[in-house]
C-alpha cells in the first residue's frame, strides 16, 4: 500500500512505499510531466558551436581522425585494448530524494558496464535482422567507488542546459580531472530534460555527462532508490555516455539524417515508447529502423544494443591520437 503526499511547493507527486525505500518521482520543473525521452546534447552542441567558432574546426579534425581509425583501427591501438575508465560522480541536491545514495550510483555503474560489454540480458532479444551488426564487447570498463563522489546542497529548484551545474561559481560542482576521468552530474533538470553530454572537442572545464537524478541508476538493480517511471533502468546514462564518446543520435538530428556510422539504418526521425517490430522507414534504402539502438529515443526497457560501427567510432575517441586519448594511463 502506498501513501500519496502532495508537495505543493514543487508541484511534484511522490509515491512512497510503506518501508520508505522506493520512491516514484515525477521529476519536472513547473509541474511539466516527462512523457517522452528528451536529450539536449545536440542543442547544447549547437550553442557551443555558436559561442566558440573554433570548435567546428576541432570537431572536423576529430571526424577526420575517426575516419582514419575506422579504416585501419590496428594502426592506432595500444597494448591492452580495454579502457579502464575512472568515473567521478557529482550530486547536486535540494531535497533528500535528489541526494541519491551510493547504492543508486553503483546501480548505474553496473548498467554501464553491462551495456558496454554487451552483457545485458536484453541484448539477446535483438531481431535476427540486426544480430550480424551488434557491437559485442566494446571494451570500456567503468571504474567507480564510494570515495569518488562530490555532494553539494543547492537552493536551485532545477538546472538548465547552460552547464551551470558544472561550475562552482554558479552553484554547481567543478569537474574532477576531466581530461582523465568521466564526470557524471546528477541533479534536477528543467524542461523535461533527461540528460545531456558534451561531445569530444569541447572545453575540459565543462566536459562530462549530466543526468536527471531520478533517471540515474536502475530500479531493477537497486529498488530502494528514487526513480521516474519509464526511465528507471539506467539507459539514459548509456545513451548520454554514447554522445560523450562521439556517437550521434541514430536519426542524425534531421529527417533521414546521418549518424556517421555505416551499419546503422537511416531513421525518419526519433522513435519514442516501445515501437513494435518491424518499424518501417521511408528513408532511401532503409526498410526497417533499429529502434532498439541506445542512440534512439525509445524507453529504457526497449533500447538494448549498439552496433559494431558505433563501437569502432567510440573506440576512436580514446585511441592513440584520438580526442580522449588522455583517458589512457
Amino acid at each position: 500500500m502506498r501513501r500519496i503526499a502532495l508537495l505543493a511547493t514543487l508541484g511534484i507527486i511522490v509515491f512512497t512505499s510503506c518501508n520508505k525505500k522506493k520512491t516514484e518521482v515525477a521529476a519536472t520543473e513547473e509541474a511539466t510531466t516527462i512523457t517522452e525521452r528528451k536529450c539536449a546534447s545536440y542543442e547544447v552542441l549547437q550553442a557551443q558551436l555558436k559561442a566558440d567558432p573554433s570548435l567546428q574546426k576541432r570537431m572536423d579534425e576529430i571526424e577526420a581522425f575517426t575516419a582514419r581509425f575506422v579504416k585501419n583501427p590496428s594502426a592506432f591501438r595500444v597494448s591492452g585494448d580495454t579502457l579502464y575508465l575512472p568515473v567521478w560522480v557529482n550530486v547536486l541536491y535540494k531535497t533528500t530524494d535528489q541526494n541519491i545514495s551510493n547504492a543508486q550510483i553503483q546501480s548505474q555503474i553496473d548498467v554501464l558496464n553491462e551495456d558496454y560489454a554487451a552483457l545485458n540480458a536484453d541484448y539477446n532479444t535483438t531481431p535476427s535482422l540486426f544480430t550480424g551488426v551488434r557491437s559485442g564487447n566494446i571494451k570500456i570498463k567503468f571504474v567507480w567507488d564510494a570515495t569518488k563522489v562530490t555532494r553539494k546542497s543547492t537552493t536551485k529548484t532545477s538546472f538548465r542546459t547552460d552547464d551551470s551545474m558544472k561550475k562552482s561559481a554558479r552553484g554547481g560542482i567543478d569537474p574532477t580531472s576531466p581530461t582523465t576521468t568521466l564526470n557524471l552530474w546528477s541533479c534536477n533538470l528543467a524542461n523535461g530534460i533527461l540528460g545531456y553530454a558534451q561531445f569530444p572537442g569541447g572545453s575540459s572545464a565543462t566536459d562530462g555527462v549530466v543526468i536527471l537524478y531520478s533517471a540515474f541508476g536502475s530500479r531493477a538493480k537497486y529498488p530502494g532508490g528514487t526513480y521516474i517511471s519509464t526511465y528507471d533502468l539506467g539507459r539514459t546514462a548509456t545513451h548520454e555516455v554514447g554522445h560523450w564518446f562521439n556517437l550521434r543520435h541514430i536519426w542524425g538530428d534531421a529527417t533521414c539524417g546521418t549518424d556517421y556510422v555505416d551499419d546503422t539504418p537511416s531513421h525518419n526521425t526519433a522513435n519514442y515508447g516501445c515501437p513494435s517490430y518491424p518499424h518501417l522507414s521511408t528513408c532511401s534504402g532503409t526498410p526497417t529502423e533499429m529502434t532498439m539502438n541506445y542512440m534512439d529515443y525509445t524507453d529504457d526497457a526497449c533500447m538494448y544494443m549498439f552496433t559494431a560501427g558505433q563501437a569502432t567510432r567510440m573506440q576512436a575517441t580514446f585511441a592513440v591520437g584520438g580526442p580522449r586519448a588522455g583517458l589512457r594511463p
